[in-house]
């Protein structure tokens, strides 16, 4: 499964895994892929550090990349107390009583709520940015678009690919003139932040607006046959996020998760607000059907959304209250029926991809098997 792009980037299968896990995304590269680390829960540059040492020891030399949540606009003097004071205590209250219908414990006196979600604020994703130019990652991705100017020409400097996700063509060609090099097509099919546009669709318009910038493929992709399709449709790769979820290397903290995404099917998800205040699919919850009920408060706009549940689902997850425990995912979380090693998956990937090319031959005429 190689293309120029996988070519360039020295790794034997043009599939790049995006995964909050460190030791996810060093088994991807050691299987031939390209393992992207999720850095938007690393607040703490030490912790950055930390995993970062981690990959290269484990990495067997393969290349790996990072991926930061990061705004193109800069926004002077705003502090996280500044969001969370814009929160109605309106919300607050129906976050309570949502809780306490439930029954979900509190935490212990003292003990931390888990992540929040401040890796939006420029000043959280520079100072891992400050980190991870300290190691040698070939690949810069941004969720929320192009980063700014200066971290791209920074990447650039130091030899590094930037990648940018796109819901939409008109998304790309921006992406394109900010200088980026890789536009990620990310369709409604897709886990976490997703448009409007299925990948079918998405994907030959971003690779016709775009060109010959190299586009990867991302949402509803899990087999090879599928990966296939994406090349088929100018692609040069695939992103891959969901998938890792339920592999053997992952670091799920919650039992009850795993085993709500080996029993879910592809229609066992909705595209919510609930999470950070952005259209993100996930597993539709008796919490996310309380948030989209048109009774409730309605959700608040990114990132109040996010800082106002942060607390919430750290006891949800903390206590595994399963009415309300979800997590991201895309709707390809209906091939995750059982947990396999990364290994495990990469070689279902490239047989069906073998299977595929052969069959498409013999349409063809082109082959005598």
């Amino acid at each position: 499964m190689q293309t120029e792009l996988s070519k360039t980037l020295g790794v034997e299968h043009a599939v790049f895994g995006f995964t909050p896990f460190p030791a996810v995304a060093a088994a991807i590269s050691r299987a031939g892929g390209f393992g992207v680390l999720g850095a938007v829960r690393y607040t703490a540059p030490d912790d950055l550090k930390r995993d970062l040492d981690w990959i290269e020891a484990h990495v067997d030399g393969k290349p790996y990349g990072l991926d930061v949540v990061m705004p193109a606009k800069k926004v002077e003097g705003v502090t996280e107390a500044d969001v969370e004071a814009m929160i109605p205590e309106g919300h607050r209250q129906f976050v309570r009583d949502t809780l306490a219908k439930y029954g979900v414990p509190e935490l212990a006196d003292g003990e931390a709520s888990g992540w929040r979600i401040t890796g939006w604020m420029e000043q959280v994703a520079r100072t891992q940015l400050d980190v991870a130019f300290d190691y040698p990652i070939r690949l810069l991705a941004n969720a929320l678009g192009s980063p700014p100017a200066d971290v791209v020409d920074r990447a650039h400097d130091q030899d590094i690919l930037v990648a940018a996700l796109a819901g939409s063509a008109r998304h790309a060609i921006k992406h394109r003139d900010a200088g980026i090099d890789i536009v990620v097509a990310q369709g409604y099919e897709a886990g976490g932040h997703t448009g409007e546009i299925a990948t079918m669709v998405l994907t030959p318009e971003v690779v016709d607006a775009v060109a010959p910038l190299p586009v990867l493929a991302a949402g509803g992709i899990g087999s090879g046959q599928q990966v296939a399709a994406a090349l088929s449709l100018g692609a040069q790769g695939v992103w891959l996020g969901s998938m890792w979820l339920t592999v053997t290397e992952a670091d799920l903290s919650s039992p009850a998760v795993t085993r709500k995404l080996l029993a879910a099917g592809s229609g066992d998800t909705v595209r919510s607000r609930a999470l950070t205040g952005k259209p993100a699919r996930q597993l539709r919850t008796e919490w996310t059907d309380a948030w989209d009920d048109a009774n409730g408060p309605g959700t608040l706009p990114m990132p109040l959304q996010g800082l106002l549940v942060a607390e919430a689902l750290t006891r949800i997850q903390k206590y595994e209250v399963e009415p309300l425990l979800g997590t991201p995912v895309g709707q390809i979380v209906g091939r995750m029926t059982a947990e396999r090693s990364v290994q495990a998956v990469f070689d279902d990937l490239t047989r069906g991809f073998e299977q595929t090319v052969d069959r498409i031959n013999r349409i063809a005429g082109r082959s005598g098997k």
